[in-house]
């Protein structure tokens, strides 16, 4: 029978019985998703655990409709379907039901030779190379596989020393832009709501006093100052070092900025990721914060930085990150009546939470009880798409 033209009839394998699951099934799921993965179709660990619930409530003995719900899960591109339906045929094959509970992907580990020679006409296709089969689909350029969306959603505690470099590279060149803030000084307009009496009034003197032309104004604008804390004791250790990438970044991108990092003690950082060179910027920054992966004590930095930097960094509608997950082992009391300070003292407060973008995370750290009531915005901040997530949410503060 021709691949896409499978059976109702023909069973899954891997199961314990027809419409039940059983077996090597989820298993089989697991390897099937690493191999549309291969094949450039993004295949999450959340999308096959949705599979196999979906599974529960059909017939496995009904290849057609495994086929679909298959389809309804993994594919967003309708371009993807035909790669999809050969992977599919390939792994699910109907020759491999008869032994339930076979484990398929140690199976087409074993068959070295049968494995290479069917997944290579996809490989070549994926190439751009053309492929033996006539009916064989050819991947789009478009649909091939990204490092970089893979890196935009991979947690930064995960990243291995290859794809910290990867992510250093795109942070260097990370967009990041704030509202803009309007000042009591007035400046021309062509045309707007305020009318400037005294420039038409001036103008009109050159005419004799006639008043032929109005003058309009409109309110000046500048960036609001940028402020950022980052948690760098020990429970932030695997995402410390990507965060301060993102204050070097940031610090480029913003021209009032100032960067502070805080452990069981407060470290201005501003002077240190002001250099040119990213790698002396970051080594001079870790030489610095003598607390580095220690203990925290959110509450007393917080202290710290409201009497000694406050009234120097928190003007003229001054945006402030505080970056950490919320573990404290200091006072709740103070650390709430400074973090309502510091709310009270700039235009607003962002908390940027690592633990935020995990599932079924809730908030109930004596830290995060304390200061949520204080905080403005609760955001994660575990992964490059997050970081996007804060840069449009910075844009548009007012």
């Amino acid at each position: 029978m021709a691949p896409g033209h499978a059976s109702p009839g023909d069973a899954i394998p891997g199961q314990a019985s027809p419409g039940r699951q059983g077996g090597q099934l989820l298993a089989n799921l697991i390897h099937f998703g690493r191999l549309l993965r291969r094949l450039g179709i993004g295949a999450s660990g959340e999308q096959t655990a949705t599979l196999n619930r979906a599974l529960s409530h059909l017939a496995l003995d009904r290849r057609c409709d495994v086929k679909a719900a298959a389809r309804a899960v993994y594919l967003s591109r309708r371009e993807q379907q035909p790669l999809f339906d050969r992977a599919f045929d390939l792994f699910f094959h109907p020759q491999h039901r008869a032994g339930a509970g076979l484990d398929l992907g140690r199976l087409l580990h074993r068959s070295t030779q049968v494995e290479q020679r069917k997944i290579a006409p996809l490989a070549t296709a994926a190439e751009g190379e053309p492929s033996r089969e006539a009916e064989q689909p050819v991947i789009e350029p478009n649909f091939t596989f990204s490092q970089r969306e893979l890196l935009r959603h991979k947690d930064f505690a995960e990243l291995t020393a290859e794809e910290a470099g990867q992510l250093q590279d795109l942070l260097r060149r990370f967009p990041l832009t704030l509202d803009r803030r309007r000042t009591r000084r007035h400046q021309r307009a062509r045309r707007g709501r305020e009318f400037d009496l005294r420039r038409t009034l001036r103008t009109s003197l050159r005419r004799g006093g006639e008043c032929s032309q109005l003058a309009w104004k409109r309110r000046k604008t500048k960036p609001r100052p940028l402020v950022v804390l980052c948690d760098v004791s020990g429970s932030m250790e695997g995402y410390s070092r990507i965060l301060l990438q993102f204050l070097y970044a940031a610090g480029n991108r913003v021209a009032r900025y100032q960067a502070f990092a805080f452990g069981t003690r407060l470290t201005c950082l501003t002077r240190q990721l002001a250099h040119r060179d990213v790698d002396s910027a970051l080594k001079q920054a870790a030489a610095a914060v003598v607390d580095w992966g220690g203990g925290t004590r959110i509450g007393e930095a917080l202290h710290r930085f409201n009497y000694d930097w406050g009234r120097r960094v928190l003007g003229q509608g001054a945006v402030v990150l505080l970056i950490s997950d919320g573990w404290d082992r200091g006072d709740t009391a103070l650390l709430e009546s400074e973090i309502a300070r510091l709310h009270r003292s700039c235009e607003r407060l962002i908390w940027l939470n690592p633990l935020l973008g995990q599932p079924g995370y809730q908030p109930l750290t004596r830290g995060m009880v304390a200061a949520l009531p204080h905080v403005d915005d609760f955001l994660p901040v575990h992964n490059l798409a997050s970081l996007e997530q804060l840069a449009k949410a910075l844009q548009y503060l007012s």
